[in-house]
């Protein structure tokens, strides 16, 4: 069996939806085989599997980050990667979410009755969607009568147009002034672009 730890801590690392402690993959292990395993030897198949995802041909490498290990994509194919998400999350969104998130995310932070007076309709089930896909997140409250939710982009948002900040986003003059910014859809997009370096 010690002949196949690594692939066994491989497969824990794959399946795990977040970065996995050592101690976790360490007690897993030990339930499993019913086996006393060392930090040691857990690391050491750890250290077999990095040398074996560090060669040109694997696209994605064992990282550890936030306390645990986790499977990421190498820096060289972020840009394809991020390419993809946009075109999924771009395909994936009505319309009206997409004006919604682009106010969101120039206006931030925004309640939902003041992105319902810039659309001039309701944004319930927009908001809805975009909560569902983690694009937007609730940032607190206003200090106005009532203390409306506050919405703003996560770093989903960032993730899934390509910016690094939002201060990549190109800057309308107005919202009121469509005409002289293009449709929400042309300034996520161009957002895109412009973080892409195109």
């Amino acid at each position: 069996m010690m002949e196949f730890l690594p692939q066994h801590v491989e497969c824990l690392i794959f399946a795990a939806p977040q970065p996995i402690p050592l101690d976790e993959i360490r007690g897993v292990l030990e339930e499993t085989f019913g086996l006393a395993f060392t930090n040691d030897s857990v690391r050491e198949a750890i250290g077999v599997l990095r040398r074996r995802y560090d060669h040109a041909q694997h696209s994605f490498e064992i990282v550890e980050i936030a306390g645990g290990y986790q499977f990421m994509s190498k820096g060289a194919y972020h840009q394809t990667i991020g390419t993809h998400l946009r075109q999924q999350s771009t395909k994936k969104l009505s319309r009206s979410a997409l004006e919604t998130l682009s106010i969101i995310a120039y206006r931030q932070p925004v309640t939902r009755s003041e992105l319902e007076k810039i659309r001039g309709v309701s944004c319930d089930y927009a908001l809805q969607k975009l909560l569902e896909k983690e694009l937007v997140t609730i940032t607190g409250r206003a200090d106005s009568v009532g203390k409306p939710l506050l919405y703003g982009v996560t770093d989903r948002f960032m993730d899934y147009f390509g910016l690094k900040a939002l201060t990549d986003l190109p800057h309308p003059k107005e919202f009121k002034l469509p005409e002289s910014i293009g449709t929400p859809e042309d300034i996520l997009v161009d957002a895109s672009d412009t973080a892409d370096g195109k």
